[in-house]
């Protein structure tokens, strides 16, 4: 069973940066799929950005440029820094992961079996 813990969420003023980590455990093969998701109220989930164990990294439109996913394979981590946040960035941030499979290039939440709690990300103007 794969467990995932979020952690790093915070406030921060507009045109600050965090970073956030995820830590996985329960799975060690290949391949795989990570990523970051965000809900803010009153909206749908929307995928911000995925990596899987090749290194293929894609972004939401919104955050190109800005946002940076990453992992650290020898700490189970999955990071997404955020530079020049914005309000609209305020949101829940949520991890989840997709075993045996690679990202599908499309943010595609359907592809995530695995949900971490999720992190507040608040941005004040």
């Amino acid at each position: 069973q794969v467990q995932l813990v979020e952690s790093g969420g915070a406030s921060v003023q507009a045109g600050g940066s965090l970073r956030l980590s995820c830590t996985a455990s329960g799975y060690t093969g290949r391949p795989y799929c990570l990523g970051w998701f965000r809900q803010a109220p009153g909206r749908e989930r929307e995928g911000v950005a995925d990596i899987d164990s090749a290194g293929s990294a894609t972004y939401a439109d919104s955050v190109k440029g800005r946002f940076t996913i990453s992992q650290d394979n020898a700490k189970n981590t999955l990071y997404l820094q955020m530079n020049s946040v914005k309000p609209e960035d305020n949101a829940m941030y949520y991890c989840a992961a997709a075993v045996w499979t690679y990202c599908s290039g499309g943010l595609n939440p359907k592809i995530f079996s695995y949900w971490g709690q999720g992190t507040q990300v608040t941005v004040s103007s």
